[in-house]
Parts: structure tokens; sequence; C-alpha cells
């Protein structure tokens, strides 16, 4: 199965409310007179890091993809349970870990550990705490609303090549940033929220189709940290972890931020991208397939 069928699968089985139909970044829980916001991501040797990596390196990284997704909802971090396959340097993987969690303010309360062979697969399951309700969705676009980002994109991309080639800084990779202190700020006037993990374009598209509505993204306006010659790759490119939001179109941010396009009312595709229709098979993010 694609990751695609998979997920609209499992959409039959989480039927809960707090699983937002699985179109979220995060499941939101409400508990009395408190919302628990719990997000997990996996990652695994090959695809989301490289063989022989420096392990501080992995788990700040798993650290921070998981507290994005708390971003996105604009949460306070409680902890975090690991779920965690020996490798070939358990020690400097715990350092890393005590590192981020100290970093993010996060403490660690529990999970799991094996033993495998083949490539290491880690998981890291992180608890939040709502700030304000409603808790923002990939799902409150409404038409008019104008479309930003917190950041440039690209970064990540050129961390990558860096790493590889043993030239250059290849931070944005290895150490990406959530913005919790952004999500927070935003989240009381945001009509939707997410991060940016698996591309820009490809991201913008779920937050669409989650609102049933288009967005139109001018092209030239999505700030980048690559050359003009390959602004392509870096709005398809992912793992900046920047966020994406939408407001009215009046309302000014209360971040620092870029205005990158608009809502209209849907039509053929989720995304316009400089008038021209797009939607996921025109690989425009990262998707997992066998």
């Amino acid at each position: 199965m694609s990751e695609l069928a998979f997920i609209e699968a499992l959409r039959k089985i989480a039927g809960h409310p707090a699983a937002r139909g699985l179109a979220d970044d995060c499941a939101v829980l409400e508990l009395g007179h408190e919302t628990l916001i719990l997000t997990h991501d996996a990652m695994a040797e090959g695809v989301h890091f490289l063989a022989g990596q420096d392990p501080a390196d992995i788990a700040w990284k798993l650290v921070a993809t998981n507290m994005s997704d708390l971003a996105a909802k604009g949460a306070e971090p409680l902890g975090v349970m690991l779920g965690y396959m020996l490798g070939a340097d358990d020690a400097r993987f715990l350092a890393g870990l005590e590192e981020a969690l100290n970093h993010y303010n996060a403490p660690l309360l529990g999970g799991d550990t094996i033993a495998g062979s083949g490539p290491q697969v880690l998981g890291l399951t992180a608890i939040g705490r709502a700030t304000c309700r409603p808790v923002p969705s990939r799902a409150g676009v409404q038409v008019g609303d104008s479309l930003w980002i917190t950041g440039p994109v690209g970064a990540a991309m050129l961390g990558l090549e860096a790493l590889r080639s043993g030239t250059g800084d290849s931070s944005a990779y290895r150490r990406p940033q959530a913005l919790l202190a952004e999500g927070q700020a935003l989240a009381p006037h945001v009509s939707a929220m997410m991060d940016v993990s698996d591309g820009l374009l490809l991201d913008a598209s779920r937050m669409a189709r989650a609102s049933k509505v288009t967005l139109a993204i001018d092209s030239t306006a999505v700030p980048i940290v690559t050359s003009e010659d390959r602004r392509a790759e870096a709005l398809r490119w992912g793992e900046d972890y920047e966020l994406l939001f939408t407001v009215p179109p009046t309302f000014q941010p209360p971040v620092a931020a870029f205005r990158i396009g608009h809502a209209q009312a849907g039509g053929e595709a989720p995304i316009m991208l400089d008038g021209q229709p797009l939607d996921e098979a025109d690989g425009i993010g990262y998707q997992h397939d066998r």
C-alpha cells in the first residue's frame, strides 16, 4: 500500500474525536478543563538520517520534529516517551537526547527499548498542553484568508548536501529548531496552522484539502535560502519546520512572517502555484512509498 492509501485505511479505525480524522498534526484530547496535545514521529536510518551520522544529532532531530508538531498547535511541552532501537553509539544518542529535552523543557517520561538487525528505526511520542482553545487545526481556513510562513525554506536541503559533502553548514538538517514560542503566540489568532515537514507545497495542499479551499501561492513571495535557480526544489523539499498558517486578510501576525498567498474557493486542485493548479500527484513534496 502507498502511504496515502494506508492512512486512508487507518481513518476507518480512528473514530475518536481526538484523532481529528487523522487529518491533523496531532491528536487533541479534551480532559476536563485541560486539553492534551499528543503526537508521534518515527525516523528511519537512510530515510530521515544518514548511516553513520552523529547519534547526538539524530536524537536532537527526533525531539525537534515532535516539538514542531506541538508548536503547530500552540502547545506547551509536558514530556516525551521514547521508542529506541539500540545502535552503534547509544551513549552519544543519550547525550543528544538529554541536550534536546533540556532545550525544550520536555522531561523524559518513559518508553521502550529494543534490539534488532538492519537499519535503525526510532520513535518518539510528545505530550503537550494546549495554551489556547480552540486548538488550531489544518481545517479552519476561510476563503479570503491570507497565507503566511514564519521563515525561509530550503535550508534543510542545503544542510543535507553539506553533510554529505563534508563542507558547509549542515545544522539546519542535523538540528532543526521547533518554533514553540511562535506557535503559542500565533495560536489565538490563526484560522489554521501546521508545520512544514514534507515540503511547503505538499503541506499547503494538505491544509487546503482539510479546509476544502484552494490555496493560491505566489512562488516569488516565498522566502528561500537557496539560489534562485533552486526555488522549485526548495518549495518541495521539506524538513524546514517553519509554521504555515492562515489569518484574516487584514490581520498582521504577532511574529516575524511572510505573506505568500491567500485562500480562495475550492476548485480543480488544492494548490494554485503562480496560477497553475497542482496536487499531490505532481510531485509537490515528500511522501513515503515502498
